[in-house]
């Protein structure tokens, strides 16, 4: 049954690119109590309590690889309750966009990690998914659910951040005037634009932040560029106008970088993918790059 759970996989990153309506307000915090409770319950393989988290009726279903299911109670309470009996070991879902339109309604974008044990083998699969979660009468429920095919958990080489940054990027509308700030204080100081284009829900995105955010690399960073991060948003093609601009095919995947000048001359960009998977990269090849296009370098 773990096969079937681990059908249609892809090779490479998966992304998930939702579109569930206007989420008007982004929320920082990451705890959300009733994720912890279907966590539980996941784990358990309860398939009773994972019913109970899921709302029916004619605005309730759930999206999955094979189309659009409108009783979204059975769907995902035997999807999720059958992994226990695959051998489920552990389950870890990681929230990387939190947005909440009004009190009642919070959608979560998740990573959700998992480790199956069986006789003497170890397993780690991996879905993305979006779960928006609505307060019916003090009791918070699913109202709408999307996910992936599971995939195999590829082990990443670079530091992972703790909690990720919910706000690391800000609406797709931020950029320019962002960017026009970070050009601006490169040319005052002679520094460089980093420029990282991503989204909330990829998270490779957050991977590489805490990366340049390290004890090994953070110095360099701070002593050579001024970082932006462009927001592609959920449907992957915000901002597509600055990619095209600094030569960043949106296409080969996200994290992708440029390097500008304060002039906004573009000094270097990927044009191959070439960090869009924290698997296939590791701190010297970061720091590599750092260094290669920073101010003054030999090129």
């Amino acid at each position: 049954m773990l096969e079937r759970a681990a059908s249609s996989i892809g090779l490479g990153t998966v992304v998930l690119l939702s579109a569930l309506g206007a989420l008007a307000q982004s929320n920082s915090g990451t705890a959300f109590e009733p994720l912890k409770q279907w966590k539980a319950a996941v784990l358990a393989g309860d398939r009773a309590k994972l019913q109970s988290f899921y709302l029916a009726g004619p605005d309730a279903y759930a999206q999955i690889p094979a189309g659009k299911i409108m009783d979204a109670v059975t769907e995902e309470a035997d999807f999720w309750s059958e992994l226990r009996v695959m051998g489920l070991a552990e389950v870890s879902p990681k929230i990387l966009e939190r947005t909440a339109p009004d009190a009642g309604r919070v959608t979560l974008v998740l990573r959700i990690e998992m480790t199956f044990t069986r006789a003497s083998e170890t397993k780690g699969l991996l879905v993305s998914a979006v779960q928006t979660w609505v307060n019916r009468g003090g009791t918070w429920r699913i109202l709408v659910t999307q996910r992936s095919n599971a995939v195999p958990l590829t082990p990443i080489r670079l530091p992972q951040p703790a909690v990720p940054n919910t706000s690391l990027y800000s609406d797709p509308g931020n950029a320019r005037k962002e960017l026009d700030a970070a050009l601006a204080a490169a040319r005052k100081d002679h520094k460089r634009v980093l420029v990282v284009f991503g989204a909330n829900w990829c998270y490779d995105c957050h991977v590489l932040d805490a990366a340049l955010h390290s004890m090994e690399l953070a110095s360099l960073v701070a002593a050579n560029y001024h970082v932006v991060h462009i927001s592609i948003g959920d449907d992957g093609k915000s901002n597509a106008d600055f990619a095209a601009r600094f030569h960043v095919p949106l296409d080969k995947g996200v994290p992708s970088l440029a390097v500008l000048e304060g002039d906004g001359r573009v000094i270097t960009s990927q044009k191959n993918g070439e960090f869009e998977s924290a698997a296939k990269i590791g701190m010297a090849d970061v720091s590599g790059f750092l260094n290669r296009w920073k101010p003054g370098a030999e090129q």
